[in-house]
């Protein structure tokens, strides 16, 4: 499927596709995964705006990389399979 890497900011947020589930990773600057997570289709947008600094749940971080899926029941199992392997530090599915 698609996939995209955005500066982790509104500009960048706003240029990242709706039409499909998707999986994406908070990163730092040096590429290191920070937050893990899914967002339904038509909401992946709004979703990462909740982790920006003034967001609800702010997640450190600098760029975003997002993959798009054909459903909501495979991002959930790229999800637990990202976390486990590389067990992201605001994660706390990991725990």
């Amino acid at each position: 499927m698609a996939k995209k890497t955005v500066p982790f900011n509104h500009a960048g947020i706003g240029k990242l596709p709706i039409n499909k589930p998707v999986i994406y990773k908070i990163e730092t600057l040096g590429g290191k995964n920070n937050y893990t997570g899914v967002a339904q289709r038509g909401r992946a947008q709004e979703r990462l705006q909740e982790h920006l600094p003034a967001g609800r749940h702010p997640i450190p971080g600098t760029k975003v990389r997002v993959e798009q899926v054909n459903t909501i029941a495979e991002a959930k199992k790229k999800e637990e399979t990202i976390i486990a392997r590389e067990q992201p530090k605001y994660n706390k599915l990991h725990k």
